[in-house]
């Protein structure tokens, strides 16, 4: 009876988060509710087995790019003589590891400074290249899933902004912790400091540095993976989350890793190896998290009970006819056109459920896109020429002409042609009449 009764609360709390007609409108009803729609959408993410398994993935790819990456990073840093700036935050990703960690960093920093990527030749470079490459494309597919984006980047954007950032990246690094360390050493802020509260303040700010480092690195891949626009306010806000939940999950492992002598007993040198993919998992699982929230942030109408929502033919028809008409009405009084993003955002229909229809629309010219950024909805002909019937049919279009391999048979010619008298006709009523058809076939001969 508790089950029964607890399965119908979770029922109705679904319900209130999902379909809710009259949402909260004062504050701070408003941010509560928004905040449960995204842990929900989250927790979902993670029941279903997407984002675990992309992280597994990229916890494998990690193990074979962690060297090649780093080499290539630090190519650059190196003809400099800057390198030895990125090590701490080398050393800061292995540290919850404790002794282990520290080995561990040391040994993959001797790998690196043995790997002279001026002498391994073309294909060795070459080699060296496309495994990095790879990382970065798979980090970026599993980006674009997250934020249901259907094409990846062309070939030569990977290879050229993939490669800008992995050899100017770290460079950008090191010059920001290169200015930031000479203005807190600079005569003028060292006598700011003498005063107080800002000598306090000053030296607080500069102990929480190297965790704002983190949130911009955060917040610098969550705007540039995926393959699409994403708004610095949203990435930025999901980059402090996944910092303080890094911060948190490398003390957390820390006192794990302190307290785990019976795995060392068990495992003996390999529980450093097993303590590296746990921590790695946890690092790709934080990461993903916060692309995940930075996207439900940007597009809330894409939270619902399953993550691929069922097309239906009701769900199609009434978005394309909703699409058509709060494009119409603006247009015909000649208000400017409304962008695309705020139309799918107003109907509170996931957003690939929109784009879907709204494309359809757009290859069958009922709508078109203008505007300098190419995303705002004009009809595509005049409101004179747009029937219901025309946008019916664009959205219920089989476009991959799927439709034409059913048989002969396998539709009579009455149900071909849909009208308003074919739709109230029995299906007893179409077999009698074909009975009634093929009979008078065999009288006539």
């Amino acid at each position: 009876m508790a089950s029964i009764q607890l399965k119908e609360r979770f029922d109705q709390f679904e319900r209130w988060i999902l379909a809710n007609p009259n949402p909260p409108e004062r504050w701070p009803w408003t941010w509560l509710y928004k905040a449960a729609r995204t842990a929900y959408a989250l927790i979902r993410d993670v029941a279903n087995g997407q984002l675990t398994l992309h992280a597994m993935s990229l916890v494998y790819t990690t193990l074979l790019s962690l060297v090649p990456l780093l080499a290539l990073s630090f190519s650059v840093l190196k003809a400099l003589g800057a390198h030895q700036r990125m090590e701490p935050f080398l050393y800061q990703f292995f540290e919850p590891m404790g002794p282990q960690g520290m080995d561990m960093a040391e040994n993959i920093l001797g790998f690196v400074d043995n790997m002279k990527v001026g002498v391994l030749g073309s294909v060795g470079l070459a080699l060296l290249i496309y495994t990095v490459i790879s990382l970065v494309q798979k980090i970026e597919r599993s980006f674009n899933m997250i934020w249901r984006v259907p094409e990846m980047r062309s070939l030569s954007q990977r290879f050229s902004n993939y490669l800008s950032v992995i050899m100017i990246g770290p460079l950008l690094m090191v010059s920001a912790i290169g200015v930031t360390a000479s203005i807190f050493s600079s005569e003028l802020m060292q006598q700011v400091i003498e005063i107080e509260p800002f000598g306090s303040v000053i030296v607080l700010v500069s102990r929480f540095t190297p965790f704002f480092l983190v949130v911009l690195a955060f917040t610098f891949v969550y705007v540039f993976i995926p393959n699409t626009r994403v708004k610095l306010r949203y990435a930025f806000f999901a980059g402090i989350l996944a910092g303080v939940s890094w911060q948190a999950a490398s003390m957390l492992f820390a006192s794990f890793v302190a307290d785990s002598t019976r795995y060392a007993a068990i495992y003996s040198g390999f529980a450093a190896g097993i303590f590296a993919l746990i921590w790695t998992y946890l690092n790709w699982m934080i990461l993903l998290l916060g692309a995940s929230l930075a996207f439900y942030l940007q597009n809330p109408s894409s939270v619902a009970k399953h993550r691929n929502v069922q097309l239906s033919p009701e769900l199609q028809e009434q978005v394309g006819l909703a699409l058509v008409w709060l494009t119409a009405k603006p247009f015909s009084r000649g208000e400017p056109a409304p962008q695309q993003e705020t139309l799918e955002q107003s109907l509170r229909v996931p957003g690939e459920v929109t784009r879907l229809i709204s494309d359809k629309l757009i290859r069958a010219g009922v709508l078109n896109l203008a505007g300098d950024h190419g995303d705002r909805l004009v009809p595509g002909k005049a409101l004179d020429l747009i029937t219901v019937g025309s946008v019916l049919d664009a959205v219920r279009r089989d476009e991959d002409r799927v439709v034409a391999r059913l048989p002969d048979d396998a539709v009579p010619e009455s149900l071909r042609v849909r009208s308003v008298a074919q739709e109230k006709l029995t299906f007893a009523e179409l077999l009698r009449d074909q009975s009634g058809a093929a009979k008078e076939g065999v009288d006539g001969e």
